[in-house]
């Protein structure tokens, strides 16, 4: 039985995971040269890569760090060697911290939608549904 749901799935093909990132594959495959102790995707028939969601996560944080904290490879190779569990705590409260944002981004949007006149009939709408209620009750 094949598993449909992607987020259940075992394993991930390299252009899935740079789709996912937003990078090249070959990023990957030089990230895999440079970071042997934390990327080791298994391989397939014909040598073909297979991502673990653990080789996800361990690509998220090296993304993390020399993209978006702009360390070298150098550097980050050091963090994830003498300080792992501090970079990955401040990795996932950034990423927390991410979708929170996007969150209010989208709340904002959707209220921007409204405009005052719309907000004027609603508030008339209320207004006349109360009223309405009033009367039947009396």
């Amino acid at each position: 039985m094949q598993n449909k749901d992607k987020k259940l799935k075992l394993y991930y093909s390299i252009s899935e995971v740079a789709q996912m990132l937003g990078v090249n594959e070959s990023l990957l495959r030089y990230w895999e040269d440079e970071f042997p102790q934390q990327l080791k995707p298994k391989r397939a028939g014909r040598n073909i890569r297979q991502y673990s969601a653990e080789d996800i996560e361990a690509l998220k944080l090296i993304y993390h760090l020399v993209k978006e904290r702009g360390m070298t490879l150098q550097g980050a190779r050091q963090r994830l060697k003498n300080n792992r569990e501090g970079t990955l705590k401040s990795f996932e409260v950034v990423e927390r911290l991410k979708a929170i944002r996007e969150e209010l981004v989208n709340m904002r949007d959707a209220l921007n939608c409204f405009t005052y006149e719309s907000m004027e009939a609603l508030k008339q709408n209320i207004e006349t549904a109360q009223k309405e209620e009033k009367d039947t009750e009396e």
